[in-house]
């Protein structure tokens, strides 16, 4: 048993821009299928915490920064599922928690804190098996939640479009939720991830690997869009909090300034530079992670 989901809307969005362009924009909410646990988190989390419960874990141990949407839904779902959640913290402020921090720990999260030089060795072997040797019988879930559970859970996603559509966007932090969706759609329609990432793309070869593990197949239809990272992850130039405050306005969705803002924006940009055929219709995935928002 997991977490009741709430009904998912597929919201159609209006621009004159659109008309103009022959376009057709939609957003899938999946910012609204849970109050703690939302967007792609919801479906990331799924098969890893049920795979926790089935074996009696623990400790579901998992990894982020101090405004990580993964720490937060990891929180909440395993207080809601009653297992103990333990975070490891990077690079992070001890003496002045940040609002996801704080609430994770609201939910009974275990914070450990380490220094950015030690969070980097998080994946090490060495690393893994010191947690194991201090938590026997634990669960570690990666962070941003990208493994194969991951990938099984996001390919749940595509279900709840309801109506036709040509192209398929996301945001992409870690690359589950890309990996689940191509694995989903079988090399039909086309699929766009937005990385806020800045820099070499090392996304692409995870990806490929997540989907290499869950298929034989081969799918050539997605791709990694990295021309809209706004000056990398956790940038948020004026240009992008001002766009979020006119679309709220406009549409009345909250997008955050990490991932959805980003991604809409590459969007909007590419719809008016025609990159989508006359008659596209576009489906973009709100992949929730509201909580970060500035207070």
């Amino acid at each position: 048993m997991y977490i009741p989901a709430s009904p998912v809307r597929l919201q159609p969005i209006h621009e004159p821009l659109f008309d103009e362009q022959q376009v057709h924009l939609s957003i899938l909410r999946l910012d609204e299928i849970h109050p703690t646990v939302s967007g792609n988190k919801f479906f990331k989390l799924k098969y890893n915490l049920q795979h926790a419960v089935e074996k009696q874990a623990s400790a579901v141990i998992t990894f982020g920064g101090q405004y990580s949407n993964h720490i937060y839904s990891t929180a909440a779902a395993c207080n809601l599922l009653g297992l103990k959640s333990i975070g490891i913290i990077g690079a992070a402020d001890q003496t002045n928690l940040t609002p996801t921090l704080l609430f994770a720990g609201s939910q009974g999260m275990e914070l450990q804190f380490v220094d950015r030089t030690t969070y980097r060795q998080k994946n090490e072997q060495w690393f893994i098996d010191d947690l194991l040797d201090r938590y026997p019988g634990a669960c570690i879930i990666p962070e941003g939640g990208s493994n194969d559970f991951a990938v099984k859970g996001c390919t749940e996603i595509p279900s709840f479009i309801t109506a036709d559509y040509d192209v398929l966007c996301t945001p992409i932090g870690t690359g589950g939720t890309l990996a689940g969706l191509a694995v989903a759609l079988k090399g039909q329609k086309r699929l766009t991830a937005f990385s806020s990432l800045k820099g070499t793309d090392t996304l692409t070869q995870e990806v490929t690997d997540l989907i290499t593990t869950a298929t034989p197949d081969t799918y050539h239809n997605w791709h990694i869009n990295s021309d809209y990272h706004f000056g990398g992850y956790g940038k948020a130039p004026a240009a992008v909090m001002d766009f979020i405050s006119r679309f709220r306005l406009q549409h009345g969705i909250q997008l955050e300034q990490v991932y959805t803002s980003k991604m809409m924006m590459g969007i909007y940009d590419l719809i008016e530079k025609g990159y989508f055929p006359s008659g596209s219709k576009i489906v973009a995935i709100h992949s929730g992670g509201l909580q970060g928002l500035p207070q």
